[in-house]
């Protein structure tokens, strides 16, 4: 069992390609940094494969089948592991997929909004879809990977996520606080702060190589019990003014008839 295992793991060394388990994936890094020389790399149509040493991107190499040899891929002979008899080369290889990832989820608690209306702080969480590609694998290796320490595609779209919720968090604060819009009725603002965050994630993204080609199915909610609240305060300021007016017109009438 020993010597198959080994043999297994040698036929691994010399045929090189992203996993089929992994094709739905961003990114993918290929475990092993010691990579033999003359192996056989594929690269799928729609990918590219990165090589990269202490976070710089060395070198690329773009869809078909490439012998792994410094002679013919120039910038390889920079990875040559001399310690190994120039047998091997040491670095990472990562695997970036250039083709639209759509309906990826995202949402949470967007904030505690002050109502201008009622002065009630409101909790309001937020929901929706957005599609994501790679525009330069480049970049995305080197400013994202290189230096925030990830390294998976899990960890990628969390950040990613996490990015979205934060414009769409300062999107809507600034909707409430400065706009002085209403919080009661926002749900049906979904389809206004898709339009106004997409500038504002595409020019987020730029430096990291990604942009977000579509966001969508944007639904906005209040807490239940700050939505009873806060319908319930509208009703009584309501009933206050409507009073308010009665009385006034009533006091008019009886000095008119003086």
């Amino acid at each position: 069992m020993g010597l198959f295992k080994t043999l297994k793991n040698e036929v691994k060394r010399e045929f090189i390609a992203r996993p089929d388990d992994s094709k739905d994936l961003i990114l993918y890094k290929w475990p092993d940094q010691n990579i033999r020389l003359l192996t056989q790399l594929t690269v799928q149509p729609d990918e590219i494969a990165l090589f990269v040493k202490k976070g710089e991107v060395v070198g690329t190499l773009e869809a078909g089948t490439h012998t792994l040899d410094g002679a013919s891929i120039p910038f390889l002979s920079a990875l040559i592991d001399k310690a190994t008899g120039g047998n091997f080369l040491m670095s990472e290889l990562y695997f970036v997929s250039t083709r639209e990832f759509t309906n990826l989820p995202f949402g949470g608690m967007i904030d505690n909004v002050l109502d201008p209306m009622t002065n009630l702080a409101v909790g309001i969480r937020l929901f929706g879809e957005y599609s994501i590609k790679a525009t330069s694998p480049e970049k995305l290796i080197s400013n994202l990977v290189g230096t925030q320490g990830i390294t998976n595609n899990d960890s990628l779209t969390e950040w990613s996520k996490n990015l979205l919720l934060k414009v769409f968090r300062e999107t809507v604060s600034d909707y409430v606080t400065n706009e002085q819009g209403k919080v009661l009725g926002i749900a049906s603002k979904g389809s206004e702060f898709e339009q106004k965050v997409m500038p504002k994630i595409r020019a987020e993204l730029e430096n990291y190589g990604l942009v977000v080609a579509k966001i969508g199915n944007v639904t906005i909610t209040i807490k239940e019990e700050d939505e009873a609240t806060l319908k319930q305060l509208t009703r009584d300021v309501a009933c206050l003014l409507y009073t308010s007016d009665a009385a006034d017109e009533e006091d008019s009438v009886d000095l008119g008839g003086r």
